[in-house]
């Protein structure tokens, strides 16, 4: 065969043929994102009439009950249909008791939203450390986060979370055996529709800064490497999401995002389970920096972020940017 045939052959296959217009690319387009796989994020603050701009965060806000379900309101309107709940109380002690105050923001929160905008779903964070004191994520007992106590807790602020109304709870605190014993509450209670979305590869990551601002969740004293996980492990994040699915998990989640693509694809081959990822505060906050030092051009890089993540495996993308995405997919 001459060279002129060789090549003449190995070009019957033109792989830019499926690349040349919009209508062609968006027809064979594999990964596809829409509005209602998106979550927001938002932070429930006490008082009347707040909105207030977390600094680190453009964009993001701490909100009142009332300016919260202005916020998803909107966010329905655009296409959004979840949202995840995130407590900020006035008061604070050294074991989360205003985690379970069936009065506190997440839960007074949770009753407006099923009021007001009964076709969301709302999901809660299920955790300790806008709670404390400390800013721990359980409780500390000579000096140590004490596993089992804590659980205790997370029980508590789970079922309360539930009675509120919550269609998900989200344990986010990476204790052991948290699920089971959140599973088993909830159903003895009669909250067996509640669904827990776990917070199951959660790992240390420096990329929680500006959620910390925004939660007044920073930790007083030493880090969070003995609960959550370290960032060099793959393989520990199957056996997280395994026992977790094992003790009644109905979603599994990876968090961050953008730096665990890896394993936010494994989880998702191995079990095929329902899958979230959370685009976390520090990946926003770096899209908006450079946005606007006019480095990136943000709806792009917005865009292809969210579809990298949609792609590794992720059923459920948990995003700040999750209006700003609707708008632009609209």
């Amino acid at each position: 065969m001459d060279t002129q045939t060789s090549a003449s052959l190995k070009l019957t296959r033109r792989l830019r043929r499926l690349r040349a217009s919009p209508a062609m690319r968006a027809l064979v387009r594999e990964t596809r994102l829409a509005p209602d796989m998106l979550m927001l994020p938002l932070f429930i603050c006490e008082g009347e009439g707040v909105r207030r701009e977390v600094p680190s965060m453009p964009g993001v806000f701490n909100l009142s009950v009332d300016e919260a379900v202005r916020e998803v309101e909107a966010a329905q309107a655009e296409g959004v249909r979840s949202v995840l709940l995130f407590g900020l109380p006035d008061e604070k002690d050294d074991v989360g008791s205003s985690a379970y105050d069936p009065e506190g923001p997440v839960q007074s929160a949770v009753r407006a939203l099923k009021r007001e905008a009964p076709g969301v779903l709302v999901a809660t964070d299920v955790c300790l450390c806008e709670y404390t004191d400390h800013g721990h994520c359980g409780i500390v007992i000579d000096g140590e986060i004490a596993n089992d106590a804590t659980v205790g807790q997370l029980v508590r602020a789970a079922l309360s979370h539930a009675a509120a109304g919550a269609d998900i709870v989200a344990p986010s605190d990476m204790m052991d055996g948290r699920v089971g014993a959140i599973r088993q509450a909830l159903d003895e209670r009669g909250f067996e529709q509640t669904a827990i979305m776990a917070y199951s590869a959660k790992y240390c990551s420096a990329f929680y800064g500006p959620f910390r601002d925004a939660a007044h969740s920073a930790p007083r004293f030493g880090d969070r490497r003995t609960h959550q996980m370290d960032p060099a492990n793959g393989r520990e994040a199957l056996r997280e999401v395994e026992q977790d699915i094992a003790e009644g998990a109905d979603i599994v989640m990876v968090k961050p995002a953008l730096p665990y693509l890896d394993v936010l694809a494994r989880v998702k081959d191995r079990f095929g389970y329902p899958t979230a990822a959370y685009q976390v505060s520090g990946e926003y906050a770096m899209l908006k920096a450079a946005a606007r030092n006019g480095w990136i051009d943000e709806p792009r890089a917005m865009l292809e972020t969210l579809t990298g993540i949609r792609r590794a495996g992720a059923d459920i993308i948990i995003t700040y940017y999750a209006r700003e995405a609707a708008r632009a997919l609209s």
